[in-house]
C-alpha cells in the first residue's frame, strides 16, 4: 500500500534561500511550459506534449547554467508533469461537459512545492552525512535537517519539499507500506454529521463541533485590517512591516487548518477503533456552499430577484469550518490501513425518515435537537434518528454489493 508522511524541515538560512529560489526557478518553468501549449495552439492549431517539452530540458538546462541548470533535471520533469496533468484534467472536463478551468499561469505565492524522484541523484531521504539527525538531499540546496518525529515505512518514490507561510514541509509518497489491521469488534455505526454537533452517530453519541476559525475570527480580522491598511504594492516592493503584517495572516490560517486536521484525526482514529462497520453521509461539500447566481426580475429590469444567498452566507461558512470533507477523507484513508469497511450513502431524506417504523413524509417534525413521527409518534433526538437512518442504509448498500 502506498502511504505519505510529512515532516518539518529545519533548513538552515542559506539552505532556505535555496529552497526559495528553487521554487521560484520551477514556477517560472511551469509558467512558460505553458505559455508555449498556449501559443503553440493559438498560433498553429497544434497541441505540445509533455515529452516534448521533456526532451527541451537539456538545451535550457545548458543555456542557464546558473539558474534552471542548478536543479535536477528530474525535480523539473516532475514540474512538466504536473502541467500536464493539469491540462488532462482541463480537457477531461471539457468532454464531460463540467465547467472547464483552463490552467493558469502561476503567479508569486502561488506555487509552493517541487518534487522529486527518491533516490536519484537529485533528492536522498535519509541522508546523514555529519550526524545521527536525519537529513534530506536535495540538489542545489544541500543536506537539510528533518524534524522526523515517526518512523517511516515502506519505500519512498518521491520527495516533495512544501512552503506552508514561513515553514518548509517534506513530503514523502511511500510504497509497500503494509496495512495494520485492528482486531475485530462486532459493532456497527451511523454517522450523521452537522453544525451544532460535528457528529452524531447512531448510538447517541455527540461530537462537539470546536469551531476553530469562528474561535480565532476576531484575531484574524485584527489581522487582516493590519494587512489591509497599506497601500497595495507589489510583493516584490513590500516594506518589512507589510510583509510581517501579511505572514501573520498566514499564521493564523495555518494554525486553523492544522487544529482541523487534527480533530479530523482524532475522531476518525476513535471511529475506527471501535467499529468494523462506518456508515457515513455522502456529502458534496462543495455543492453545498456554492452559491447560485441571482436571476434578473422580468417585471422590473436592472432588478434581481432575491435567492436568500445573504441568509445562508453564515451557513456557509459554518459549513467549511466544519471541514466535514477533510474528515471523510481522512475516515477512509485511516479505515482501509485498518481494515475497517466505510460506506458513504446518499443523506437524502434520512432528516425526515422516522427510524422506528420507516414513515417518511416532509411532515414529519424535526427540529433541531427533536425528531416527531406523525405516523406512530416516534421521537428522538433528530440526529441520531437520521444516523440510525444512514446506518441502515449502508448495510444495506454492503450487503447489496456483497450479492
Amino acid at each position: 500500500m502506498r502511504r505519505s508522511y510529512k515532516f518539518l524541515l529545519r533548513p538552515t538560512a542559506r539552505q532556505a534561500a535555496a529552497l526559495a529560489a528553487c521554487v521560484e526557478d520551477h514556477r517560472q518553468l511551469y509558467n512558460a511550459a505553458l505559455q508555449e501549449r498556449r501559443d503553440a495552439y493559438k498560433m498553429c492549431g497544434v497541441g505540445v506534449r509533455y515529452g516534448d517539452q521533456s526532451a527541451q530540458l537539456k538545451d535550457i538546462r545548458a543555456a542557464d547554467p546558473d539558474g534552471q541548470g542548478r536543479w535536477s533535471a528530474g525535480s523539473q520533469q516532475q514540474t512538466l508533469r504536473r502541467l500536464d496533468k493539469a491540462m488532462a484534467a482541463f480537457f477531461r472536463r471539457v468532454k464531460s461537459g463540467e465547467r472547464p478551468g483552463y490552467p493558469r499561469f502561476k503567479g508569486t505565492g502561488w506555487f509552493d512545492s517541487v518534487e522529486w524522484p527518491a533516490e536519484k541523484n537529485g533528492a536522498r531521504w535519509d541522508s546523514t552525512p555529519h550526524n545521527s539527525a536525519t537529513r534530506v538531499y536535495l540538489l542545489g540546496v544541500g543536506h537539510v535537517r528533518v524534524h522526523q518525529h515517526r518512523p517511516v515505512a515502506g519505500t519512498a518514490k518521491t520527495v516533495s519539499v512544501k512552503r506552508e507561510g514561513d515553514r518548509w514541509y517534506v513530503i514523502l509518497s511511500c510504497d509497500g507500506v503494509p496495512a495494520e489491521p485492528l482486531p475485530a469488534t462486532g459493532t456497527v455505526v451511523g454517522v450523521d454529521m452537522g453544525v451544532t454537533h460535528f457528529l452524531t452517530t447512531s448510538d447517541g453519541e455527540h461530537v462537539a463541533n470546536p469551531k476553530y476559525l469562528k474561535a480565532s475570527a476576531g484575531r484574524l480580522a485584527d489581522a487582516q485590517r493590519a494587512v489591509a491598511a497599506f497601500p497595495r504594492f507589489r510583493r516584490s516592493l513590500r516594506t518589512a512591516r507589510q510583509r510581517r503584517a501579511a505572514e501573520k495572516v498566514t499564521r493564523l490560517h495555518r494554525k486553523v487548518r492544522r487544529q482541523r486536521l487534527d480533530h479530523a484525526h482524532k475522531t476518525a482514529l476513535a471511529l475506527v477503533r471501535g467499529h468494523d462497520f462506518i456508515a457515513a453521509e455522502g456529502l458534496n461539500v462543495a455543492g453545498m456552499v456554492r452559491r447560485a447566481k441571482p436571476k434578473p426580475d422580468p417585471e422590473q429590469p436592472g432588478t434581481y430577484l432575491p435567492n436568500g444567498q445573504a441568509a445562508k452566507s453564515g451557513l456557509n461558512k459554518s459549513i467549511l469550518d466544519a471541514g466535514w470533507g477533510v474528515f471523510l477523507g481522512v475516515l477512509h484513508a485511516k479505515a482501509g490501513w485498518a481494515g475497517r469497511v466505510v460506506v458513504e450513502v446518499d443523506p437524502a431524506n434520512t432528516s425526515r425518515t422516522c427510524a422506528a417504523c420507516g414513515h417518511r413524509a416532509a411532515e414529519n417534525r424535526r427540529t433541531q435537537a427533536e425528531f416527531v413521527c406523525v405516523a406512530c409518534g416516534h421521537t428522538a433526538h433528530a440526529d441520531v434518528n437520521a444516523a440510525v437512518n444512514i446506518l441502515r442504509a449502508g448495510l444495506a448498500l454492503q450487503v447489496a454489493h456483497a450479492a
